[in-house]
């Protein structure tokens, strides 16, 4: 379900360039469920696959969400309260600025680009990447009312 909500949330923004809730939503959900956020965080990439077709910009779906998930995972589990909104927003934002270089190792295998060709294409969507990062930052403000939601929501269901 939390897969689906984060591919439904991507289709109802698609109108607004890079920016979504899928890193709000993947620190989120790998602060509460450790581990076992890697079930939503790959439901999402099937799923976006399916309704996209799977073809080559699909590949490094299934590596660049893993990325954000293991910074959020090597974050302390006992960070002072002050400082969680500013952390996490600040991974997130981080993850949408790495997002082309993140991609470039692919392209640069699937395409033939040499260092200085993948450097130009890093370069090149760099601004896309800004936006990306304004975008995930800006989502970033939605990740700790969501830990909350989240916490509150198993105390109620018995979800471990």
């Amino acid at each position: 379900m939390f897969g689906a909500m984060m591919f439904i949330s991507k289709i109802l923004m698609e109108g607004l360039p890079n920016v979504h809730l899928i890193g709000m939503f993947i620190v989120s959900f790998t602060v509460v469920y450790r581990t076992k956020a890697l079930i939503p965080i790959y439901v999402f990439v099937f799923i976006t696959g399916l309704y996209n077709g799977f073809n080559t910009w699909w590949i490094p779906y299934l590596y660049i969400w893993a990325v954000l998930w293991g910074m959020t995972m090597l974050l302390p589990k006992k960070m002072p309260v002050f400082i969680q909104p500013v952390v996490y927003c600040a991974v997130s934002a981080l993850h949408g600025l790495a997002y082309g270089t993140l991609y470039s190792p692919f392209q640069m295998i699937m395409y033939h680009l040499s260092l200085k060709q993948t450097a130009a294409w890093i370069a090149a969507g760099f601004p896309w990447d800004v936006t990306h990062a304004i975008g995930n930052a800006v989502a970033g403000i939605l990740i700790v009312p969501m830990i909350i939601l989240l916490r509150k929501l198993n105390k109620t269901i018995r979800l471990k």
